[in-house]
């Protein structure tokens, strides 16, 4: 047995301080974080700093144990949570480390939400290991993350792009540091497929038939993610228009496009005057707008219904929304840039899934055709360099919705026996050791990378600085054309 999963008495366990989003709400970061608390309650206890935008919540210190012990399947879990707007301050930082005294602190999402605690490494690291659960959308490699990662013990990429650009940004420096691939993994007893011997089934069907009616349905696509402009959410709608475009009526009819988000938002646009647009009065039945906040396993069914998931993402670190689809047997239409790549198990030249090299350090330009049966990329046909101040360069992958109309189609065009065969080996996979993007791989990996760094961690001693104005290697290191 995996020694990491041995149960250790709460008075045996290493304490780790949690920064992210609060883990009760529904991001993609805060259900990481919950599920990487739950399963390892068993071997750690927990405290969090648990961010909100405006935290109703806010100055309270929650004792979560009871909750933690319940999901986790123990009786003694250890979690407490601290409420803030943001992630805290510094000063709040000392008062909760004074409080709690981690043994480790664990960063999830964008770097730059963490600057003071990157202010204060040289002060923590003399008693306290940095971890970071991070991740990076594109290329070029962020050379203007490097302070970030310099003030890390223990890097863990969430994707195979971020272990690349984790260690092609530290150059050197990585050997000072340990740096693991450790992917997003999801609760494969939730998000499954759903089949007449279910035990749900019947409760499958009834909440089918609410959202699509009693309507003869052929195929289903869905969309499910938030409304905010890098998600092309017009670019789908665009796609699914032009299938309905390459059929008879009669059969365009019996089509739905089902998008699982906010219909309106000012991250994003308003999609409602899109499917006005796009979708006249004889097509007005083939958009469901899906607004109700569902509990996980609802969700599962909304995937079930699906035929196809799409996402068309500009810039996507993972895309967890994938992972759920996979888990649930449907498979994906994606745009190939980032972490979604490798959900979509590319295959190289010597016939293993592809991990980024500096030679081709993304396949965002279809470098290798080969790929899952569960997927269907679109490969990005511009790739246009953007940037702001705090990051000012990074590749927008934007494929042609022309592209995924295609995708679509093929999709289409295939008997469903197939679809639902090519969705299984999808979950197959995911589930196998080899990819591992479940709840208990995620944590097998997530406590093998701690066990790692508490067995060889050194506290910081002296004084060390690292300028976060200039750095070394300000020049590209990896292949531009590829």
């Amino acid at each position: 047995m995996n020694k990491s999963f041995e149960y250790l008495p709460k008075d045996k366990r290493k304490k780790i301080l949690l920064i992210t989003d609060d883990i009760r709400v529904h991001s993609g970061v805060a259900t990481v974080g919950k599920e990487i608390v739950i399963h390892t309650a068993h071997r750690y206890n927990w405290c969090q700093i648990a961010g909100s935008i405006k935290h109703p919540e806010k100055g309270k210190a929650l004792d979560m144990s009871a909750d933690v012990s319940k999901f986790a399947g123990i009786e003694d879990a250890s979690c407490f949570l601290y409420p803030v707007d943001g992630y805290g301050d510094s000063n709040l930082f000392r008062q909760i480390v004074a409080r709690e005294k981690p043994d480790a602190i664990l960063l999830i999402t964008d770097p730059r939400y963490f600057q003071h605690i990157f202010k204060m490494e040289g002060e923590i690291r003399k008693t306290i290991p940095i971890t970071y659960l991070n991740i990076w959308d594109d290329l070029p490699a962020p050379l203007y993350n490097k302070p970030f990662y310099q003030s890390c013990d223990l890097l863990m990429g969430i994707s195979k792009q971020t272990v690349f650009i984790n260690k092609t940004v530290l150059g050197d420096d990585i050997e000072d540091r340990i740096c693991n691939y450790v992917p997003h993994g999801l609760n494969s007893d939730v998000f499954r497929p759903i089949t007449e011997l279910d035990k749900d089934y019947g409760k499958y069907l009834e909440f089918k038939n609410k959202v699509q009616g009693n309507a003869d349905i052929d195929f289903t696509l869905f969309f499910n993610s938030r409304n905010i402009r890098r998600k092309q959410i017009p670019d789908s709608m665009l796609a699914f228009r032009g299938l309905l475009d390459s059929l008879p009526l009669e059969k365009a009819l019996k089509c739905r496009f089902i998008l699982h988000t906010e219909p309106s938002s000012e991250h994003g646009t308003n999609l409602v005057k899109v499917a006005e647009l796009l979708f006249d009065e004889k097509y007005k039945e083939c958009i469901i707008f899906s607004t109700a906040k569902l509990p996980p396993h609802e969700l599962n069914y909304l995937y079930n219904i699906a035929d196809a998931q799409i996402l068309l993402t500009s810039n996507e670190g993972w895309g967890l929304t994938l992972t759920e689809a996979i888990l649930s047997g449907t498979p994906i239409i994606a745009n190939a840039t980032g972490g979604m790549q490798d959900q979509m198990r590319f295959v190289d030249d010597n016939g293993e899934w592809f991990t980024p090299s500096a030679d081709v350090p993304s396949n965002h330009r279809g470098t290798y055709k080969e790929h899952g049966e569960w997927a269907f990329p679109v490969y990005p046909t511009s790739r246009s360099m953007q940037g702001s101040p705090p990051t000012p360069y990074i590749y927008d992958d934007r494929c042609a919705w022309e592209d995924a109309t295609e995708r679509i189609i093929e999709l289409y065009n295939m008997d469903p026996k197939e679809r639902k065969e090519r969705g299984y080996k999808g979950r197959k996979w995911a589930v196998s050791d080899e990819a591992g993007f479940t709840h208990k791989h995620q944590a097998s990996r997530f406590l093998t990378s701690m066990d790692e760094l508490f067995s060889t961690w050194k506290p910081k001693t002296g004084n060390h600085i690292i300028n976060t104005n200039e750095y070394k290697g300000k020049f590209l290191n990896h292949k531009l054309i590829y």
